[in-house]
């Protein structure tokens, strides 16, 4: 038997839920071995095949989705009625509260494993994938894992109603790094305070807030949405949400961090490089007037202390 390998093949952008840090965006790379048998080409797979299909089945399996952990003890599904069973409605009890996610069910993955790991969710996608290959490839073989980001970054999920594409879904997120310069210098004490503030968030439009209830003394923010892919809605604890006046696509993000920054540095021009998971992000620059008083970004903050 021979092997092809193809190293970072992809990288998978999506959230998960999980018992002690609630919905926490992620993004992993991707690596690949394929071992099996030499076709009439002489190739256990073509190169091509592997970018474009593996790299699909992959996507379409994991990227941008909410990965549940079906053998979480803590962890609820059910079809939301039976004329719409491709309506799935996930429960998850967190330690900070529940979480109820509504979503079309291409948009959520249920795995069967008691958490989201790496170890975990490899197999799964592994065994996924080898059904979908030609019968000489024998063996698939995956590596998941985080980029090293040697400064700061910050996990955190969100939904873009507007967009076309998988990025409408409600519960997908990124792993993600920023980079903070003041008046061109960067500032590496910044980047870690905004990452503490960003740790674990869901970050929400303030429109698609349609209110808030009480859960076991646990105050609770509902959004929702009808996006091209059908109805989203979701639930959780307001201590692990960020609201923001606009949609939260990584430019109007990076744009929303230089402000707020810039009130707590007034007459000095801040410039944020703020990622979406791997090597990709936005650029924002901001300034505040010298004269304008020193404030907290907790004024755009709606996360509960």
């Amino acid at each position: 038997m021979q092997a092809l390998f193809v190293n970072q093949l992809t990288t998978l952008d999506f959230s998960y839920l999980c018992p002690q840090r609630g919905l926490v965006g992620e993004t992993w790379l991707v690596d690949v071995v394929l071992g099996g048998e030499l076709d009439q080409q002489g190739m256990v797979f073509d190169f091509g095949h592997v970018k474009k299909q593996v790299k699909a089945l992959l996507d379409s399996f994991s990227d941008h989705r909410l990965l549940v952990p079906l053998h979480a003890e803590v962890a609820s599904i059910t079809c939301n009625s039976p004329q719409n069973k491709e309506q799935l409605v996930v429960s998850f009890k967190t330690r900070q509260g529940m979480i109820t996610c509504s979503a079309p069910a291409q948009a959520v993955l249920l795995v069967e494993a008691e958490a989201i790991t790496p170890e975990l969710l490899t197999p799964f996608l592994e065994e996924a994938i080898q059904q979908e290959l030609p019968s000489n490839v024998t063996t698939v073989e995956l590596r998941l894992y985080p980029e090293a980001i040697a400064g700061a970054y910050y996990h955190y999920s969100h939904g873009l109603k507007k967009h076309h594409g998988d990025c409408q879904r409600i519960a997908h997120g990124h792993r993600s790094q920023i980079r903070v310069f003041v008046d061109e210098q960067r500032d590496q004490a910044l980047e870690a305070w905004w990452a503490s503030q960003w740790r674990d968030i869901y970050i929400a439009t303030k429109e698609d807030l349609q209110g808030s209830f009480t859960n076991d003394d646990v105050e609770h923010y509902r959004f929702s949405y009808t996006a091209n892919q059908g109805y989203f809605e979701i639930s959780l604890p307001c201590i692990n949400c960020y609201l923001i006046d606009t949609d939260s696509t990584v430019e109007l993000l990076a744009r929303h961090i230089a402000r707020c920054l810039a009130e707590r540095k007034p007459g000095k021009t801040i410039r944020v490089v703020a990622f979406e998971g791997l090597n990709k992000g936005a650029i924002a620059m901001h300034s505040e007037p010298s004269a304008s008083v020193d404030k907290k970004p907790s004024a755009s903050v709606d996360r509960k202390p």
